[in-house]
């Protein structure tokens, strides 16, 4: 220290404000019940904020986890926070207008594909509900991601710190271990949160939330369908009818494709398995981290600054997952512009979801952040193609035929010429048929040409045709 800094009293004063930091995180960090820890004057000796209520809720996450240094993750917090987030602001759409729509979404759907109804009933959640029937799908997600996260950033931070933090904390390896943990599990809770305002369907994702009995029918949120209604210059019941159409399609196909979900997740884990942080690029970037600014911690778990560019084997997995949620999404678009044929302003909110998956929300952005993971079906508009293409040369049956397995799906070189899926699935020579007439088309041919029956004779439906002789008598 410069003989003008002794005599600065600002810079006595940032010592003293130092020390009184250094006790306050001995005092916290010696496993006490904190009681005596004012959250006000940790604020301003660490520079934070001083929203009390927020940092009385940080310091009873943290000293929950220090309770518990060698139990890795503690993911009720998650689940906590997750709830408090959603419930903000309240949630009180009336269901009634989305239990209307899914029979007729049923019907709809009935005449566009060959997969049946799931035996599962489709059903009408709030945003807590969404919540709490998804949130151990999100911490699956992000529990690799979260492990590593969690001893790299502790062993960067140990290293990092000053030597008058060190002698305070020595020994405490293990607690800052969970700490780091519990910020990732609040950070984490946090986006799930804001994902139930942004969600108004089980399948907006792409990748399969629910599961478990009863709840593999599909859903809506309609305080979710509300919010997606208000962007749009259509009709809120229509705009309700094509989301249920959507949602049940999503559905539909998870059950009947009963290999779906676990290839998808298998997808997952090897993109996961590859995760490996980098200590060396995370100590670069702690170099210039003030240790002492939690806020600032939190900024780089959140920023994705932590997470290593993609390993080719984990390029190679992603791919296979950006492929397999295009063609997901892909057939689920196709099906249910064949469902929604008779619904005024169907284009229009068609475009408009999918602009939504392919773009995704902030909070959606804000996990692909947090766990490295990035769900888009970034070739959502070939695999539509590709779909289209199948159902005109060999029909609904043929398309929908292809999900009984993996290795029948169009691959991605087959997504950029699709000739050669075509060429694989014996199609190459067929040529896009009429659509099948009914009756009245039918009856219409033969006028028009010109093929009526004589008087008397016989109709096409049973009936006889009788002669017109005028007015009858008076």
């Amino acid at each position: 220290m410069s003989e003008n800094e002794h005599d600065d009293p600002s810079a006595a004063g940032g010592d003293d404000a130092m020390n009184e930091l250094q006790r306050m995180l001995q005092q916290f960090l010696s496993g006490g019940t904190g009681a005596g820890l004012d959250p006000a004057a940790f604020a301003k000796a660490a520079g934070l904020p001083g929203d009390q209520a927020a940092l009385q809720g940080l310091f009873a996450t943290l000293q929950q986890a220090m309770q518990r240094p060698d139990d890795g993750i503690d993911w009720s917090i998650t689940r906590r926070t997750a709830i408090e987030v959603a419930s903000e602001g309240g949630d009180t759409e009336d269901p009634a207008s989305v239990l209307r729509a899914f029979p007729v979404a049923a019907l709809w759907l009935d005449e566009a594909t060959e997969v049946g109804q799931t035996p599962d009933a489709p059903r009408a959640l709030t945003r807590i509900e969404w919540v709490q029937q998804t949130v151990d799908t999100w911490i699956g997600l992000a529990e690799p991601v979260a492990d590593s996260i969690a001893r790299a950033l502790t062993d960067a931070l140990e290293g990092q710190l000053p030597q008058e933090f060190a002698s305070a904390l020595g020994g405490f390896e293990s607690v800052l271990r969970s700490v780091g943990g519990a910020l990732f599990a609040t950070q984490l809770g946090q986006v799930i949160g804001r994902l139930s305002r942004e969600v108004a369907a089980g399948g907006d994702i792409g990748f399969p939330l629910f599961s478990g009995p009863g709840r593999e029918g599909g859903a809506l949120i309609p305080s979710g369908v509300a919010a997606f209604a208000e962007g749009l210059e259509q009709d809120r019941e229509a705009v309700t009818l094509y989301l249920a159409v959507r949602e049940l399609a999503h559905a539909r196909l998870f059950r009947h494709a009963k290999w779906l979900r676990l290839h998808l997740s298998s997808a997952v884990a090897d993109y996961a398995k590859g995760m490996r942080i980098d200590t060396t690029h995370i100590e670069e970037v702690m170099r210039g981290l003030d240790p002492s600014d939690t806020s600032e911690i939190q900024g780089l778990v959140t920023s994705g600054a932590l997470i290593p560019p993609k390993t080719p084997e984990q390029e190679a997995a992603h791919s296979r997952l950006e492929t397999m949620l295009a063609l997901i999404e892909g057939w689920v678009d196709v099906v249910t512009a064949d469902a929604v044929t008779r619904l005024p302003g169907a284009d229009a909110i068609a475009e408009m979801v999918r602009r939504r998956r392919a773009t995704g929300g902030p909070a959606e952005h804000a996990f692909s952040t947090l766990a490295g993971l990035e769900l888009r079906p970034r070739r959502l508009r070939e695999a539509a193609a590709v779909w289209r293409l199948v159902a005109e040369r060999g029909g609904i049956a043929q398309r929908d035929g292809l999900w009984a397995h993996p290795d029948l799906l169009p691959t991605a070189d087959e997504l950029d010429h699709p000739a050669r899926l075509l060429e694989r699935i014996g199609l190459a020579g067929a040529q896009p048929g009429p659509a099948e007439p009914d009756d009245f088309d039918r009856e219409l041919a033969r006028l028009l040409s010109g093929d009526v029956p004589p008087i008397g004779e016989e109709l096409a439906d049973g009936s006889e045709d009788e002669p017109d002789n005028g007015p009858s008598p008076v």
